[in-house]
């Protein structure tokens, strides 16, 4: 505390030095006629203490790669954007970015800003996990291979179809505020997704993209962000022309497990079911399913007769509760016992704890094809081995390629996933309250926008943003008809990182691309004023 005291002392005393040296002498109404006796100007040094530090420029290399049988040749930008005070033009934050712009572009050529979530996750995950032009070599299913790891070239990136610019936002990756007091500006759904709309604004003026065609693809929290910077960013006269939402949650009612929150619940039990298929858990007719039609088949239940099932709460009787208690067994491969003692309520961590609790193995949350051993005593998510397995190859090669291939050296530490934020992060609320969201700011995106597109990938195994979480948000949005078929889904046999695994790699990079063409065609809802 005492430092926290010596600090904000620290901070006040040279607010009002700069602002007494701001105040300086009144002009003389003659300059020529000035006497010597007149109070003196501030000295120069006091002068130089106000201004920003030099601004870092951008580090700049020449590329090639090979895509689909044609040479992409391309310049990888490296930098730190200075993000400002609007009202005192002060620099209060450094937002790390890496840009890949196609050299010789045809006229015309789209834009695509990334980010992952978090809160507090760097970029790392999309820019060398799936869109970016070089790539964290995994095993076939996503799996972590024996180190060294590797770096190869992407044959999905998207640079063939758009330009890229990936963003840390900050306290994440290279991103710094310039004092940690500042840093709780940035750290809030509100405060985030304003540094990130300043962030494009200050790119598209530096970089003079102002007409381009813009997309936003966000990862997990970064589909929260990407939905909130849609509204934002067209209050401001910037449109986007479409959106990809990987792994997405818009309204944190659906993962919010809480006493008289059935919500998630519901949103959950689609992915359990998937997730105990995969380790082969259920009865054999079931097990013996296509993965598709399960997957529709509890989709209809969990919305229908589970969903009246949990709101009769204690009005269930005793028949309707054991026939309940029959079909969620069915369906998630646990006991009837667990399920009994839980109330018909499995929160995630249960699950995961219990499906293979006859092996001694947990599944993983971002990813529940994984598994690893169980420890007595573990606290909520502390061996995930989904993380396990992703974290360590994503951060060496990310540290090498910075410095060796696109020559940016740096001692900072790149701050992969947490570590990088210093206050609890402000969730907020909604616009109308209660849960944080921005699913309404994507409405009130389309409702001005009518042209825009959105893109929702789902992994069958995600168990941090489960697919029936966000089917409920975008049917719950209050979008007429044509306005919501501007929205596409696809689902991919893959957990939270949809883009580790091989196959949902290559379909992924094929959905992109179809709904950006979509996009720049134009179609959309028109609300030209009638004739």
């Amino acid at each position: 505390m005492r430092n926290l005291a010596f600090l904000v002392l620290l901070t006040l005393l040279s607010m009002f030095a700069a602002a007494q040296g701001r105040r300086g002498a009144a002009p003389s109404e003659h300059p020529a006629e000035a006497k010597s006796d007149e109070a003196p100007k501030p000295p120069v040094a006091d002068k130089e203490k106000e201004k920003d530090a030099p601004e870092e420029k951008p580090v700049i290399t020449h590329h090639q790669i090979a895509v689909g049988g044609k040479t992409l040749r391309y310049t990888a930008t490296v930098g730190m954007m200075p993000i400002k005070n609007e009202q005192t033009n002060k620099v209060e934050a450094h937002m790390f970015y890496v840009a890949y712009t196609l050299d010789n572009p045809p006229s015309g050529r789209p834009l695509t800003f990334a980010f992952n979530g978090g809160p507090g996750s760097s970029s790392v995950w999309l820019h060398m996990g799936a869109i970016g032009p070089k790539r964290v070599k995994m095993l076939p299913e996503g799996g972590m291979p024996a180190p060294p790891f590797q770096v190869e070239d992407n044959q999905y990136t998207w640079l063939d179809a758009t330009d890229l610019v990936f963003i840390d936002p900050v306290g994440t990756g290279y991103s710094r505020a310039l004092t940690p007091e500042l840093g709780k500006k940035f750290w809030s759904l509100q405060g985030d997704i304003a540094s990130v709309g300043e962030f494009i604004r200050m790119y598209l003026t530096r970089s003079q993209r102002w007409t381009s065609p813009l997309f936003l693809a966000g990862e997990s929290y970064g589909t929260t962000r990407a939905a909130g910077l849609s509204g934002y960013l067209i209050d401001r006269g910037i449109p986007l022309n479409g959106i990809t939402l990987i792994s997405s949650v818009l309204h944190f009612e659906t993962l919010g497990f809480a006493r008289g929150n059935d919500l998630p619940y519901i949103a959950y039990l689609p992915t359990y079911a998937m997730t105990a298929q995969y380790h082969k858990k259920l009865p054999p007719d079931v097990q013996a399913m296509d993965g598709a039609k399960l997957l529709a088949e509890v989709l209809q239940w969990a919305n229908t007769g589970y969903t009246e099932a949990l709101q009769k709460g204690d009005r269930l009787s005793a028949d309707e509760r054991r026939a309940v208690i029959e079909r969620l067994a069915r369906y998630t491969g646990l006991s009837p016992a667990i399920i009994d003692e839980h109330d018909l309520r499995i929160d995630q961590q249960t699950f995961g704890r219990e499906l293979l609790r006859d092996r001694k193995l947990v599944v993983g949350r971002l990813d529940s094809r994984f598994v690893g051993p169980s420890s007595p005593g573990d606290g909520p998510f502390a061996n995930d081995p989904s993380e396990a397995a992703i974290r360590p190859p994503f951060t060496t090669v990310f540290n090498e390629y910075v410095r060796s291939e696109l020559d940016y050296k740096t001692d900072l530490i790149y701050y992969i996933l947490g570590g990088g934020i210093g206050a609890q992060w402000d969730m907020g609320t909604g616009a109308r309250g209660g849960f944080p969201e921005t699913a309404d700011a994507l409405r009130r995106a389309f409702v001005k926008n009518p042209y825009m597109r959105v893109l929702v990938a789902e992994g069958w195994y995600d168990n941090a943003t489960p697919i029936n979480g966000i089917e409920y948000t975008l049917s719950h949005m209050g979008l007429d008809a044509p306005m919501r078929n501007n929205i596409s889904t696809a689902q991919y046999p893959a957990g939270h990182m949809v883009y580790i695994q091989a196959t949902s790699l290559a379909k992924m990079k094929k959905d992109v691309v179809d709904m950006m063409q979509q996009a720049l065609k134009g179609g959309g809802n028109d609300l030209s004023p009638a004739r």
